[in-house]
Order: C-alpha cells, then structure tokens, then sequence
C-alpha cells in the first residue's frame, strides 16, 4: 500500500510539473515589448524539404532591446526563413537586407499591456487548474485505496502530502506571472 501511495504522489508531482512548465514556455512566448528569441521558438523553415526549426538553420540573436536579428547560415534560406517568420503570424514583420533579417520590436500601448496581463493571468489560471486536477486524482485514489484497506491516517498523510506540492506548484505560478507581469508593465 505505501508504495502505492508513493505512486500517486509521484504523478501528481509529475503533472503539476509539467503544467509548470508548460506556463513557462507559454509564458516565453508571450510579447513583452523587449526583444527576445523565443518569440521566434516554434518557427520551422522549409529545409531542403525537410520541416526544421529556424534556430537549426540560423544564428538568432537581439543586438539590442528592440530588435532581433536573424543570420541564416545559408544565404539561400533568406527568403525560406522571411516567409516562415511571416506564415508564423506572431504579428511581427521582418525586413530583409539580402544578409540578414531584422525584426523590430514596437513598443506596446498601454491598452496593449493590459491585454497581455489579462492574457497570462488567463494562462495562470488554467495551470492552477490543471494543478489542482492533479490533486484531485490523487485524492480520489487515496479515498479508493482507504476502501482497500489504507488507514485513515495514512490517506490523511497522503492527502496532506499532495496538498503541500499543490500550495508549492501554485507559488511557482504566481511567482511566474507575477515576474512576466512585471517585465509586460515595465516600459
């Protein structure tokens, strides 16, 4: 039965941490006004037909906070890479020099912000769901294991050990959105 327990806890673990980190990379490509490269993360360019990710055919880097700078290690994947930027409908417009590709970074209105904040405190709160789901089936496995013959102390232990990662896991989103807040109300 403890090792059981141990089971339980683990995933529950496991998928909190992976809601986590899925709010970081949802989080990384959110626009905050400052230049960054994982803006362009998830961006693939047409290969010698094979789909590969623009950082694999590329130099990608920000020469200073509002621009982004894309050096192709091929002159050929230019204009691959300048549609690809395009067909990626992250709301930016890359300029081609027959070199490199530059992306200039608008600042944000103010009315813009709020719009982001609504939006990552949106995200926030579905990986607060996701984690409190988390602990939800562990408890439920708990509740099935006491009918099994668990103690009732050791499914309040167990319940009181979820709980605890639970609180932990939120912190960590509150502290993510709070930072990315922060970086998208700063002008």
């Amino acid at each position: 039965m403890e090792e059981e327990v141990q089971l339980y806890l683990d995933d529950a673990v496991e998928k909190m941490q992976k809601a986590l980190t899925h709010l970081e990379e949802e989080l990384g490509r959110v626009r905050a006004g400052k230049a960054t490269t994982s803006l362009l993360d998830g961006i693939t360019v047409d290969y010698y037909g094979t789909m590969t990710p623009l950082s694999q055919v590329s130099n990608i880097n920000t020469p200073d906070a509002r621009t982004i700078a894309v050096q192709p290690w091929e002159k050929s994947m230019i204009e691959p890479i300048e549609k690809a930027i395009m067909a990626a409908n992250i709301g930016l417009m890359p300029i081609n020099n027959g070199e490199l590709i530059r992306i200039n970074i608008p600042a944000l209105t103010e009315e813009r912000r709020k719009q982001l904040v609504k939006q990552i405190k949106n995200m926030g709160e579905n990986t607060r769901i996701s984690i409190r789901n988390a602990r939800r089936d562990a408890n439920d496995a708990f509740k099935k294991m006491k009918k099994e013959g668990l103690s009732e102390d050791q499914e309040k232990d167990a319940e009181a050990q979820v709980q605890e990662q639970t609180n932990k896991y939120i912190e960590e989103v509150d502290k993510l959105l709070e930072t990315k807040e922060n970086d998208i109300m700063t002008i």
